[in-house]
C-alpha cells in the first residue's frame, strides 16, 4: 500500500511539470536559481523541484500614464496625460533585468513625460504634438532597451489648460479672425477698385460703350416698379446726335 502511495505521489508531481503556453506567453525557466532560457509556446515540461518557470505576456500593453503638473518653457502650468504602448521582445531580461516591469516602465514614462512637455512652449505642446510625441518614444524606447521592452508609440491624450490661459486664447483666437476678415474685405475693395479703374479706363478711349451702359442703365431701372423716374440726360451725351444733325443741314 505504501508502495502504491508513493507511486501516486510520484505520477503527480510528474504531471505538475507539465506546462501549456499559449502563442502569446513565454516561460522563463530557472534552475536551480540559474536562468536558463525561455520556453513556449506550446507543450513544455519544467522539472518539480528542480526548475521554476515564471509567465511573460508577450503582447502589446496599453499603459495610461497618469496627468502630470507641468511647467512649460514659457512659465504656463498645465495638466498632461498620455498613453503608452509596449511590449516585450526579450522575456528573460524582463525578469532578470528589472525587478517589476510594468510599473518600471510606467514611472519612467511619468517622469519622461513631465522633462520633455517642461522643454516645450505652450504653442509648441499644443500644435507640435507628432513630435512632441516621438521625442518621449525615442526616449523611452532607449531606456527601456536593456530591459527587453519595446515602446511601440506614446500618444498625448489631453493638455488640461487654466480657465484664465483657455479665456486668453479664446480672445486671441477671436482677434485673429477678426483680423482675417478684415484682410480680407480690404482685399475684396482692393480689386473693385482695380477692376473699376480699368472699366474706366475703357469707357474713356470709348465714347459709344459711354451710351451703351447708360441704356443698358435705362432698362434695369425701367423694370423697376416705380412709376415716376426722373433721369438727368448728360449734354455730352447728344454731342454726337447733334453732329451728325449739322453735319447733314451743311449739305
Amino acid at each position: 500500500m505504501f508502495a502504491l502511495y508513493a507511486v501516486l505521489v510520484f505520477l503527480a508531481a510528474a504531471a505538475s511539470g507539465v506546462k501549456i503556453l499559449r502563442e502569446y506567453e513565454r516561460a522563463v525557466v530557472f534552475r536551480l536559481g540559474r536562468l536558463v532560457t525561455f520556453r513556449g509556446p506550446g507543450f513544455t515540461y519544467i522539472i518539480p523541484g528542480i526548475e521554476k518557470a515564471v509567465r511573460i505576456d508577450m503582447r502589446t500593453v496599453t499603459m495610461d500614464v497618469p496627468s502630470q503638473d507641468v511647467i512649460t518653457r514659457d512659465n504656463v502650468s498645465v495638466k498632461v496625460n498620455a498613453v503608452l504602448y509596449f511590449r516585450v521582445v526579450d522575456p528573460s531580461k524582463a525578469v532578470v533585468e528589472v525587478e517589476n516591469y510594468l510599473y518600471a516602465t510606467s514611472q519612467l514614462a511619468q517622469t519622461t513625460l513631465r522633462s520633455v512637455c517642461g522643454q516645450a512652449e505652450l504653442d509648441q505642446l499644443l500644435a507640435d504634438r507628432e513630435n512632441i510625441n516621438q521625442r518621449i518614444q525615442e526616449i523611452l524606447d532607449e531606456q527601456t532597451d536593456p530591459w527587453g521592452i519595446k515602446v511601440v508609440t506614446v500618444e498625448l491624450k489631453y493638455i488640461d489648460l487654466p480657465q484664465e490661459m483657455q479665456r486668453a486664447m479664446a480672445k486671441q483666437a477671436e482677434a485673429e479672425r477678426e483680423r482675417r476678415a478684415k484682410v480680407i474685405s480690404a482685399e475684396g475693395e482692393f480689386q473693385a477698385s482695380a477692376k473699376l479703374t480699368e472699366a474706366a479706363q475703357v469707357l474713356e478711349h470709348h465714347p459709344v460703350a459711354v451710351q451703351l451702359r447708360f441704356l443698358q442703365s435705362l432698362t434695369e431701372i425701367a423694370s423697376d416698379k416705380s412709376s415716376t423716374i426722373v433721369i438727368p440726360v448728360p449734354i455730352d451725351l447728344l454731342t454726337p446726335v447733334m453732329d451728325q444733325f449739322r453735319k447733314k443741314k451743311e449739305q
